[in-house]
């Protein structure tokens, strides 16, 4: 590879370490803290804060607009925003642009006052919700860092006893709750959640602290999806006696009418959800479907978010194993220009008409954003919860270690990483100049990497960072000293380094392999603490490998061929 090919793969790896890091320096140093709070929460939350906010725009608004001289003043500050929408639409309306905008113009270019209330609420609900998705492209901290949630799971082991032909023993029940635990572990580490700490109680509740700032949607997240996802044919008659039923003013009950004689038996009304503009289920009508699914979701071993080609919504591809696919021809082929209703959780989140059998297994729906296809996927993988929980308590909890012993750790770090820096310099002059800006590449390929999978950072994988640095400054003086033999022979500079380099690189392979086989099956074996810090050093050793073998061995070349130095500065004894 050429020195050029070099440096650009080099500066690719730093592009990405950029794009990767954005998410994590923007959420800690350039959002405060009253944005953070409000992105923690729900998206109903959002959206009431949104309206809030608009409403209050609206009034502001309507205030100035009383005065005619204000119409001709500049737009205020907070509401700048609304002159780039302002343009969009005189450009659509192929109007004149006025040469300086006032008040006045930047509310010609709306329809009306409403218009203006609905650019208002959008800006807000995008700026919040843009700011909730960065928050999961981030390098969090853990619950000894910064704190994070605290929730008590209770069970609810009515369903179960429902289907039990018997009473449960305790046995059972613990058995159930074993599982239970099981099942939330396994899909909180595939929500991006590392580092849990998971813990059953006397009574029988669960208890999980998850680290990171306090965010109630993430434990709907590892929560949601009971094994409950079934495939309904709707019942059109009932449907409609059930709508009318509401409409002069019957209630819906567990799914039944509180009218007997209303809704046959077999059948249950469910409410049809779709979701808003803030991603909230918001309530369409009420559909009637057999109680008993047609296919049970247990047949499903895939969901797949993709893109309609035609109408670039997004839809659900759901594969089904072969029993389930040869249920599914049956089922349509019996009930074709029938609707059918994909339920989750005793919600209609899609149906559509059938209109021919649909054989080979595949089934294409709508009514699942992104986002939900990629839970419902992990819900299928990590398998359904055998007992029913209930959030009893949900609260944050502060940081364990406290701010004082966070400020020393951080202290002792950075003084070490200094050290080592000096170090380097003073023992190996200008080598040790390459390996502190190979080891500084290190670092920030590492966080990077890091950052790119929303890892959470406690003090045990700090250490396996720190443990990451002391083996990529081991693996420069490994080298260092091979070139040091070289150049004692008497051997160029450029032959120096390359004989250097050629017998070095199996010793650092050899050190940074058996130390990279421990962390993998710590990784794979290991939970918690064990896990993140094994997680944070396997990759470490990935980055150490590419800066002290690739980027030294580039920053070495460039001084002997570009800058066409003849003498390396590696040593005080020798010149």
């Amino acid at each position: 590879m050429t020195k050029l090919m070099r440096l650009l793969l080099v500066l690719a790896c730093v592009g990405l370490g950029v794009v990767f890091l954005f998410p994590t320096v923007s959420w800690y140093f350039f959002t405060s803290q009253d944005m953070k709070d409000l992105a923690n929460g729900t998206r109903s939350e959002i959206r009431a804060w949104a309206e809030e906010k608009a409403a209050s725009d609206i009034v502001d608004i309507e205030d100035l607009t009383q005065d005619p001289e204000a119409l001709k003043q500049e737009l205020p500050a907070e509401l700048s925003f609304l002159k780039a929408l302002a343009k969009e639409n005189y450009a659509l309306g192929n109007r004149e642009m006025p040469k300086e905008w006032t008040l006045g113009d930047v509310l010609n270019g709306f329809i009306g006052i409403d218009d203006v209330r609905q650019s208002i609420e959008l800006h807000y609900r995008d700026q919040l919700l843009n700011l909730k998705d960065l928050k999961g492209r981030i390098l969090a901290l853990g619950l000894d860092l910064s704190g994070g949630l605290s929730v008590v799971l209770e069970p609810d082991f009515s369903a179960l006893e429902a289907a039990s032909t018997e009473v449960l023993s305790t046995e059972d029940k613990t058995a159930a709750l074993d599982s239970a635990l099981e099942v939330i572990n396994n899909r909180i580490d595939t929500f991006g959640v590392t580092e849990p700490q998971i813990r059953r109680q006397l009574d029988n509740s669960i208890l999980i602290d998850i680290p990171g700032e306090a965010d109630p949607e993430r434990v709907n997240s590892f929560l949601m999806g009971r094994g409950s996802l079934g495939f309904h044919i709707v019942n059109d008659e009932g449907t409609d006696a059930i709508r009318t039923y509401v409409n002069g003013g019957g209630r819906i009950v567990d799914g039944r009418p509180e009218e007997d004689g209303i809704l046959d038996e077999g059948l249950v009304a469910l409410g049809y959800y779709t979701k808003d503009d803030y991603g909230v289920d918001q309530f369409q009508s009420w559909i009637v479907v057999a109680e008993q699914p047609g296919l049970d979701g247990v047949h499903v071993k895939e969901a797949r978010p993709e893109t309609d080609p035609n109408t670039l919504q997004p839809i659900v591809t759901f594969r089904l194993d072969a029993e389930g696919a040869t249920d599914f021809n049956r089922l349509t082929s019996e009930n074709v220009q029938k609707y059918m209703a994909v339920v989750l959780d005793d919600k209609v989140k899609a149906y559509a008409l059938i209109t021919e059998a649909i054989p080979g297994g595949s089934v294409r729906v709508t009514g699942f954003n992104y986002q939900e296809a990629n839970d419902l996927a992990v819900v299928l993988r990590t398998g359904s919860l055998p007992v029913q929980l209930g959030i009893r308590t949900l609260q944050s909890v502060g940081a364990t270690l406290g701010a004082t012993t966070i400020a020393s750790g951080v202290k002792a770090i950075l003084i070490g990483f200094a050290l080592v820096f000096l170090f380097m310099v003073i023992w190996y002059k200008g080598a040790g100049f390459i390996a502190d800006i190979a080891l500084l590449l290190n670092l920030f390929l590492l966080t990077a990497l890091l950052s790119s999978f929303n890892f959470t950072l406690t003090m045990t994988s700090i250490a396996g960072l720190i443990l990451t640095v002391g083996m990529s400054v081991d693996a420069n003086v490994i080298i260092f000293e091979r070139i040091k033999e070289e150049l004692r022979l008497g051997k160029s500079r450029s032959a120096a380094v390359e004989t250097g380099f050629k017998k070095a690189y199996w010793t650092v392979m050899d050190a940074q392999i058996t130390t990279l086989i421990a962390a993998l099956f710590l990784s794979q074996l290991g939970k918690g603490p064990v896990q993140g810090f094994a997680v944070t050093l396997a990759w470490g050793i990935g980055c150490s490998l590419f800066t002290a073998l690739f980027v030294s061995r580039l920053l070495f070349d460039f001084g002997t061929e570009t800058l066409k130095r003849q003498k390396l500065s590696i040593a005080w004894g020798i010149k």
